[in-house]
């Protein structure tokens, strides 16, 4: 989901080597881009790309056995509705895996962190960039994402159980694992 110009799609085959990977995005130039690398890599007939809603997730009930987002839930419209969709495409014991930015905590790389996200990137970006207002777009984003053990407690309220989460680079990212519990786990 949100798999945009499919790195992790393609890394995932790389790691794993399934039968199928399927990447969802909205944005149909982003997967333009991503259907081009797949089709470099000779990978056609193993990772399909396809334009869709995270909200909206085109597939049925109990169809996937994993699904991953990377940096790509905290620009959900509406968080829970994508969560919720992810849920319902999972068979059974599948699992949800999501990196996503997250606030570091430990003073002074907190105060550092933000410093630098809130002022140094935008300037860098107002520069360097096409589109400066994405990297404040960025921060504001960041900020307003509920990340570490308040998006374990969103996870859990929309079905997952075992929720749980890594911090990565002193806080600044996050890898956050949850399941859809089994059906004979969820009878008992």
């Amino acid at each position: 989901v949100a798999t945009g110009t499919a790195d992790v799609a393609l890394e995932a085959w790389r790691q794993l080597q399934p039968q199928r990977i399927v990447g969802l995005d909205i944005a149909e130039k982003m997967l333009a881009i991503g259907r081009r690398k797949v089709a470099a890599r000779g990978l056609e007939s193993v990772i399909s790309l396809q334009q869709g809603d995270s909200e909206n997730i085109p597939f049925a009930d109990n169809t996937f056995e994993a699904v991953t987002v990377a940096f790509g839930v905290r620009n959900f419209e509406n968080l829970e509705r994508g969560l919720r969709e992810m849920f319902r495409v999972l068979k059974p014991g599948g699992r949800a895996v999501i990196l996503e930015f997250s606030k570091p905590r430990t003073p002074p790389f907190r105060q550092l962190y933000d410093f630098y996200f809130r002022n140094i990137l935008p300037f860098i970006g107002r520069l360097t960039s096409k589109d400066p207002a994405a990297y404040g777009y960025l921060y504001r984003s960041v900020q307003a994402f509920p990340d570490g053990p308040a998006f374990l407690e969103v996870l859990q309220a929309c079905g997952f159980s075992g929720a749980r989460h890594l911090p990565l680079t002193l806080g600044i990212c996050s890898i956050y694992v949850a399941e859809k519990p089994s059906t004979k786990a969820a009878h008992e």
